[in-house]
């Protein structure tokens, strides 16, 4: 048998195992975004990375609210998590630049959802040559960057790519 180490996994199983509730209600309420993942937040919605991503920049987008259904959806709420929709797709081709992307909502246990109880859709970006040999043959998926430095780097890309200017009280350091 073949083994592949993957310690930094083990706080989040640690932490996972202590979670009661739903992680769409609990992680936008900690106020923790580089903590929670959580890139951009709307008036109904927010943006996050997936921790168990099939790709790079693979994306969360989830209403606030506990809404177990599509169809359930406020329009309000619709509308502003299809604008983060869009907001993402266009921060995930500034940082990474994908040949295209797979959009998907898994609505029900049996369409695979893993939290079947909070509806949220899924931004994963697609490159020309993303599939090798691991995922065929290993079943093992190989992610090439760390997920600190993906958030990083689509943070960077939500902000537009200029990352906030301090404010300094010296007149000559504004020039």
């Amino acid at each position: 048998m073949k083994q592949l180490w993957a310690p930094w996994r083990l706080a989040f199983i640690e932490q996972a195992s202590h979670g009661s509730g739903c992680i769409f209600c609990e992680k936008p309420a900690l106020r923790r975004d580089e903590k929670t993942f959580i890139l951009c937040r709307g008036r109904h919605a927010y943006v996050l990375m997936n921790i168990y991503p099939y790709n790079n920049g693979h994306l969360l987008v989830a209403p606030y609210r506990h809404i177990g259904a599509l169809e359930e959806l406020p329009e309000p709420v619709l509308l502003d998590m299809l604008r983060l929709v869009q907001r993402s797709i266009k921060a995930v081709r500034k940082a990474y630049a994908p040949d295209g992307f797979n959009l998907g909502v898994n609505q029900g246990k049996v369409a695979g959802a893993g939290i079947e109880h909070h509806i949220h859709l899924h931004i994963v970006p697609r490159w020309e040559a993303d599939t090798n040999f691991m995922p065929l043959l290993g079943e093992t998926r190989v992610l090439p960057q760390h997920l600190k430095a993906s958030y990083a780097r689509l943070k960077t890309a939500f902000s537009n790519g200029r990352p906030r200017a301090k404010r300094s009280s010296r007149k000559n350091d504004r020039l």
